[in-house]
């Protein structure tokens, strides 16, 4: 079954439209998302499935892959990040362009997951600012989608100059991201 999405609040009569540029950027940006997946274990497996027709995330508007961080801005970050990843995973954010956004997909980049190690990270938001967390290890194709509706409603919802906001440049100064 379809999925009609409301028209954002506005004037409407008879042929014509009217509402804020907020809702209608939001609403582009928010059906629009150009996922980098950053896959390095059994969640990138399950985001594979994800993909597939039988679960077709395409039907979001995440079609397109990005395999480029200057063409992508939703960082999906899935499976165990090592240590000395954590470096690697802060540049690939940093070279994507704002906004931008980031999953952390299965427990092993939401809290390390079962490898509580010195060598394991527990959990990216060590090193970059996470706007979803999916459960599961790994966490069904179903929850993944789940993730990816969330981040729909957060960038449907979010005011365009929320990014120049001294609280959202403080958050990026906490990372040590400029």
């Amino acid at each position: 079954m379809a999925n009609v999405v409301d028209a954002p609040d506005g004037y409407a009569g008879s042929g014509f439209f009217a509402t804020s540029f907020d809702k209608i950027i939001g609403m582009a940006r928010a059906n629009s998302i150009w996922p980098l997946p950053f896959a390095t274990s059994c969640c990138g497996i399950e985001f594979m499935a994800t993909m597939s027709p039988h679960y077709d995330l395409a039907r979001f508007g995440s079609e397109r892959l990005s395999f480029s961080p200057r063409q992508a801005d939703l960082l999906m970050v899935m499976g165990t990040i090592a240590k000395k990843m954590g470096p690697i995973v802060k540049q690939v954010y940093e070279q994507m362009a704002e906004p931008r956004w980031v999953i952390a997909v299965g427990a092993c980049a939401s809290s390390g997951g079962i490898f509580d190690t010195y060598s394991v990270l527990q959990g990216i938001d060590k090193v970059v600012p996470v706007d979803v967390y999916v459960p599961g290890c790994p966490p069904r194709p179903e929850q993944i989608i789940d993730g990816i509706c969330k981040i729909q409603e957060l960038i449907k919802n979010e005011p365009m100059r929320r990014r120049n906001s001294p609280e959202y440049q403080a958050l990026l100064e906490s990372y040590n991201i400029h």
